[in-house]
């Protein structure tokens, strides 16, 4: 009987053990908080640049929690590490006069199965700063997109995936115009009626994107030739209302 007891106990103690040691050791994440110079980013990421050097106030007006200081180096290694971005985005140190938030988890434009939250997200930044503006740029699914907020007022909010346009909203801009985005209609004989196509878009590519970003802010993948000094940013919780949400269906 005693016996039985203490086997018990050990077979206990030896499944507990084997419970609780990954949890025990998990590796900490150690964020580096010594400033830094900027780090570039932008191929295969998304971001929210903010004409504004007042981060606290840009965190304040997205609802920003932060979690941890972060220099530029361990900020966007953090964006790029597939586990840790699911629920982070980097809010940047000011880079002349611009502020970025990245991240793959900030809003994206998604089809129209999905609630907007990337529109309602620039609106609310309208609402506080003198210009807001999103860039996506995702190549392996063709996924690309900007929009721009000036002055209160969406200006232009353009998005294309593999399923085609998901966003045009405003009139192109001369930017857009003078790299050749534009869409065109591919039309047959006039007689010939089948012959007439929809319109054909001319699919960007990461070039485009990060020339639109040098034209209306900064290209991210130049940062490190800027003049700007060292700084800290944040490491921020993803705020839930970010998350993804299909409509919900009505009758």
């Amino acid at each position: 009987m005693i016996l039985t007891i203490a086997v018990s106990i050990i077979v206990t103690i030896a499944v507990a053990a084997f419970v609780l040691a990954p949890r025990m050791f998990e590796p900490r994440i150690v964020f580096d908080e010594r400033p830094d110079p900027p780090a570039a980013f932008g191929y295969r990421m998304a971001w929210l640049a903010v004409r504004s050097t007042d981060t606290a106030r840009v965190a304040e007006v997205l609802r920003l929690e932060p979690i941890e200081a972060s220099n530029w180096r361990t900020g966007i290694g953090t964006m790029y590490d597939e586990r840790l971005s699911q629920s982070r985005v980097y809010l940047t140190p000011p880079v002349n006069g611009w502020t970025f938030i990245v991240g793959l988890s900030l809003p994206q434009p998604l089809s129209r199965g999905f609630v907007d939250k990337c529109t309602p997200t620039l609106l609310d930044l309208a609402g506080s700063f003198p210009e807001a503006q999103y860039f996506l740029c995702y190549e392996p699914l063709d996924f690309f997109a900007w929009a721009r907020v000036v002055d209160g007022k969406l200006v232009r909010a353009f998005a294309i995936g593999d399923e085609g346009i998901i966003w045009n909203k405003g009139r192109a801009t001369k930017e857009e115009r003078a790299i050749g985005l534009k869409f065109t209609e591919v039309r047959g004989v006039k007689s010939r009626k089948a012959d007439i196509g929809p319109p054909m878009p001319v699919y960007p590519t990461e070039a485009h994107v990060m020339h639109m970003a040098s034209c209306w802010s900064l290209d991210p993948t130049s940062l490190q030739g800027t003049k700007a000094g060292d700084g800290i940013g944040y490491v921020c919780a993803t705020p839930q209302a970010w998350v993804a949400e299909r409509l919900r269906r009505t009758g």
